[in-house]
This record gives structure tokens, C-alpha cells and sequence, in this order.
């Protein structure tokens, strides 16, 4: 058989392929049903596979080149391949092959080797598996895969020729260069680079049809027992059927024929995934409604009406931190001449609400700032009751309702600073209920 004969081959084995490549994608596969998960980790497949396949060896690759011979025969080869799915679209798979390779130099007149028959005692390889559009968009699940496939891999062989002077094998007779002689009883070993492609059928949930070729590039040039000059590196070419039988439970999908966008699609679709969905879409209303409680004033006096403790308060009527009216500043010739308007405000347990009898002492303050002019520090204190944390905001929020009333009475809000100092710097003891009282206070100093 020449290169034109094998080119030819190749050829209606393309055309044969490819018809029943498509009857197979016309057949839509039923859907399977699993658990699966898209982040859920191999565990959940089926990863493992073991082969079978034989088919046709050949002393010469579809890409051509040189050889030795001018005439090649086709002859049995078979082997064994074990396959470790890592992705849905890669594999690793150890693959072995036996057979026998030959061809002669016919019509050529007087050769000096008129033909070779090599024994493969094994050829063995690690190879990558690469799925090639093994995701079809149309259907949930493929059923028609095409592969590409290159590794290395590791062979034993025994080349006998047919010489003018009789045989020479080379199990037989050391022969070759002086570099490259080898035990008469041994085989030749060396290394070989592996590159193919092909394309499987799913038969079953458990076993595939393989169709495929692979060349062989052979890393020495006794492959066929003749050492020619200018000629490098010897080649041979598989062409192949077997059956692929998937390992583990049937409870599990196999990794290779499971569509990733199908998987993921019923996860977005499961029923119990969009039941927590909308219970999370209802939880954030419901938080979204709280808030527009918690910012609803009802009165427009900047008091929200949770916190709001004078409801209805009317349009422009000054407020205190509660929401209820402050009281309008008394006529300075109604404060107490003994009033200087720099006397410690108290206030009640946990409460920044002020009181009326601290009215004078800040209608006075007011009066004061409104008239000199000047700058103060409003401190702001709590007693030890509660944390410290909640003590400190409790005595700026006191601070704040000082500073609000003076505001309010005409002061410019610059003049007044405000300072939370919480249990800091007590005027009493807090071990007594009179020491507390005390220390609930304010405190107004000139800057």
C-alpha cells in the first residue's frame, strides 16, 4: 500500500466518521437526573475507565515523510488504555499497545534490504486527553465526543530484515552501530512521542464506542532494523476501534459526557435555591420597611417618630432631642439676680431631657453670649450606672440638649462647643444615690 492508497483511507474513514457523528447528534440522549452540584468536586462522578481497542499498525503517519521502504503492510495491533477523567474536558490515560510493523522495497531493483517485519513486543505511554466541543449548547446531555491526544511513552520491539546475504534478526545478532548496539537477547528499548485524535460515541451509561489514529514518533531510527543515511528518526501510525468501560457507581454521572451549563442551570433552576431566594428577597423588604419607619416624621419637627415623645408637634416650633417644645427664654429681668448663667445643670437617671428648673441658669447663659459675645465648652457627664461606652454617649446627647436650647434662644451655634466626658471626673461618689445625682450634670466653661 502506497501514500496515495493511505491518504485515500484516511479520507473515507473522515467521511464515515463525520456521517455517523451527526446520526448520533440527531438522536437527542434523555436527560440525567443527579444531584450534582458545579462547585461540588469530582467525588460526585464517575472518573475512572478502562479499554479495549485494536485495529491497524502501519510503518508510516498520514503527515508522510521518509522511510525506508518504499512498500508497507498494514497489521494487527490491540492493547489496553485505563483513563483518569480530571475536568470535563481533560483526561490523563495510560494506554499500551502490541502488534507488528512491516513493508518491503518492492520493484526496486537489488536493494540492499529487501524487507523488515518488527516485533512490538509492547509500546506503552502516558497521554493527555483533551475533549474537543465535547459541550453541546442544544442538548442537556452529549453523546458524540471528539479528542485530541499527545503524551510520551516508553516501547520494546525486535526488528528481523531480509538482506541479499540472508536474515538478520536482531534478537538474534548484535548489529547496528558501535553506539548503538544492544544485548542479543534483549529487545531494543527507547522512547516515543505519541500525538492523535479521535472521536467516541456514547453507547450506554457505562460504555463508549472509540474511534481514533495515532502517530508515533520513535526516538531512534532501528525501528525497522535498517539504519538509513539522512534518515533520522523512525515513525509508525495506529489506526483504531475499542470499547471504553466506565468504573464506579451508577449512582453517578460519568465526568466526560456531563454538560457543565445543563448542571449549572438546574442548580440556578432548583426549587428549594429560589424558595430561599425570595425568603431573602422578603427579609430585605422587610428590613427596607423598618427603615422607612425608623426615618418617618410625621410632624416635620426632625424628630423621627419613634423617638418623637410630642407628637403633632406644630410647623416651626423649636424641639429638644425628644421632639417636645423647648420653652421660649424668659425676659432677662425675670432671671434671678443671683443667677450667673455658668451653674451645673443636672438631669435625671439615663435621660438628656432638660429640666424646667434649669431654665433661668440658660435663659441667663443665653443672654450672656447673646449680648458679650465670647465662646464656651459645654461638658457633658454621667453617673456610673451602665457601660462606659453607653455613659459617654449618654453625656454628649446631655451636652447636645444644652447647646440645642441656646441655639434655639437666639445663640450662634459657633459660640458653642459641646464635650461628652461620660463617668469621667465625678463631683460625688457613685457608691450613693446622692453622689449620683450629682454627677449627672453639665458643666459650662468660658473658652
Amino acid at each position: 500500500m502506497n501514500y496515495s492508497t493511505l491518504k485515500k483511507s484516511v479520507a473515507l474513514s473522515l467521511v464515515a466518521l463525520t456521517g455517523v457523528a451527526s446520526l448520533a447528534v440527531a438522536q437527542d440522549a434523555p436527560a440525567t437526573t443527579s444531584a450534582v452540584k458545579v462547585f461540588g468536586g469530582r467525588g460526585q462522578y464517575r472518573t475512572w475507565s478502562i479499554g479495549v481497542h485494536g485495529g491497524v499498525l502501519m510503518p508510516v503517519v498520514a503527515i508522510g515523510g521518509s522511510n525506508d521502504f518504499n512498500k508497507w503492510d498494514a497489521n494487527l495491533g490491540y492493547g489496553l488504555n485505563i483513563r483518569k477523567q480530571l475536568g470535563h474536558s481533560f483526561g490523563l490515560e495510560l494506554n499500551g499497545t502490541r502488534g507488528k510493523l512491516s513493508g518491503t522495497n518492492e520493484g526496486i531493483s537489488n536493494p540492499a534490504v529487501k524487507d523488515f517485519e518488527t516485533e512490538l513486543q509492547y509500546a506503552v505511554d502516558l497521554r493527555g486527553v483533551v475533549n474537543v466541543g465535547s459541550i453541546d449548547f442544544l442538548r442537556r446531555e452529549n453523546s458524540v465526543g471528539f479528542f485530541l491526544t499527545a503524551g510520551a511513552g516508553y516501547m520494546a520491539y525486535a526488528p528481523k530484515i531480509t538482506t541479499q546475504n540472508g536474515v538478520i534478526d536482531w534478537k538474534g545478532k548484535a548489529v547496528g552501530p558501535a553506539d548503538d548496539r544492544h544485548d542479543a537477547k534483549d529487545y531494543v528499548k527507547g522512547f516515543y512521542i505519541p500525538v492523535g485524535a479521535g472521536v467516541k460515541f456514547k453507547v450506554s451509561e457505562r460504555v463508549n464506542f472509540n474511534l481514533g489514529y495515532t502517530m508515533n514518533f520513535v526516538d531512534a531510527d532501528n525501528l525497522d532494523g535498517v539504519y538509513a543515511k539522512g534518515q533520522t528518526k523512525d515513525k509508525f501510525s495506529y489506526g483504531y476501534a475499542g470499547l471504553e468501560f466506565s468504573l464506579g457507581s451508577s449512582a453517578k454521572p460519568s465526568l466526560e459526557w456531563t454538560n457543565p451549563l445543563a448542571t449549572m442551570y438546574d442548580e440556578l433552576k432548583d426549587p428549594t435555591l429560589r424558595q430561599e431566594v425570595e425568603a431573602l428577597k422578603n427579609r430585605v423588604s422587610a428590613v427596607e420597611k423598618s427603615v422607612e419607619d425608623l426615618k418617618k416624621d410625621t410632624d416635620g419637627d426632625g424628630v423621627a417618630d419613634q423617638f418623637d415623645k410630642c407628637p403633632g408637634t406644630p410647623a416651626g416650633t423649636a424641639v429638644d432631642g425628644s421632639g417636645c417644645p423647648l420653652p421660649k427664654p424668659a425676659p432677662v429681668d425675670s432671671i434671678p439676680s443671683n443667677v450667673t448663667g455658668f451653674e451645673k445643670i443636672g438631669f435625671d437617671f439615663n435621660s438628656s431631657v432638660l429640666k424646667t428648673e434649669s431654665y433661668p441658669t440658660l435663659d441667663k447663659l443665653s443672654s450672656v453670649l447673646r449680648e458679650n459675645g465670647g465662646k464656651v465648652t459645654v461638658n457633658g457627664y454621667a453617673s456610673s450606672e451602665g457601660t462606659a461606652a453607653y455613659n459617654l454617649k449618654l453625656s454628649k446627647d446631655r451636652a447636645n440638649s444644652v447647646k440645642t436650647y441656646l441655639v434655639n434662644s437666639g445663640v450662634n451655634a459657633s459660640q458653642v462647643a459641646t464635650k461628652g466626658n461620660g463617668e469621667a471626673n465625678p463631683i460625688a461618689s457613685n457608691d450613693t444615690e446622692e453622689g449620683r445625682i450629682q454627677n449627672r450634670r453639665v458643666e459650662t466653661a468660658r473658652n
